[in-house]
């Protein structure tokens, strides 16, 4: 698990046969897990100044792979008795989103991305979203795109500063908005009198 919060920017040193090779201050162990541009990888081999990762197909197939090239973001792995800001995030990205329009306002820039109409269903106004690994506050929802306010703070600690219209990026929604559509998205549903039932449980 991830809080969203960006640890550091990381150099991408190369990106070859699956492998993609970090320069970083952070010194992780083998086996880690780390998540680079939102998404949760395992650190396989370390070396003076940065550690090697390895991308399955599946992680392939989900991310915006054409960014791994010069900076990227990277956030270790919560551990146990961490204190938890941003929101709860897996590290499983859903989809690639594109960057449609970029508004810059009094003391932020508005940012709407796209994304498949299968993914918009778990992006709710006002709930979280996880944008390249950075947790964010949705604005506003549409049949294709959101919206997001990025404020100075976190145009600063992220690359999200350097973003361009058209711009590719590893989205992850929220992880409660998928377990409650699929709960009831079953033939056997959960209704919210069964919600109740287990909440008087407790």
């Amino acid at each position: 698990m991830f809080t969203g919060l960006i640890h550091e920017f990381a150099e991408v040193k190369s990106y070859s046969s699956n492998i993609l090779t970090l320069c970083a201050t952070y010194k992780p162990k083998i086996g880690d897990s780390i998540a680079v541009n939102g998404a949760c990888l395992t650190v396989i081999q370390l070396f003076e100044g940065g550690f090697s990762v390895e991308l399955s197909l599946e992680s392939r197939s989900l991310l915006a792979v054409e960014n791994l090239k010069g900076k990227v973001h990277i956030e270790p792995a919560l551990a146990l008795g961490d204190r938890l800001d941003g929101h709860m995030v897996q590290g499983h990205v859903d989809c690639v989103g594109v960057i449609e329009h970029l508004n810059q306002r009094e003391n932020g820039l508005d940012i709407e991305v796209s994304i498949p109409e299968k993914q918009i269903t778990f992006v709710i106004p006002k709930g979280s979203i996880t944008i390249d690994g950075v947790s964010l506050t949705v604005n506003d929802v549409s049949k294709k795109s959101f919206r997001l306010t990025i404020i100075p703070h976190t145009l600063e600690k992220t690359l999200i500063g350097s973003y361009k219209i058209g711009r590719k990026v590893n989205v992850e929604t929220d992880m409660f908005a998928r377990y409650l559509y699929h709960m009831f998205q079953k033939k056997d549903a959960l209704d919210w009198n069964g919600v109740d039932r287990i909440m008087a449980i407790y």
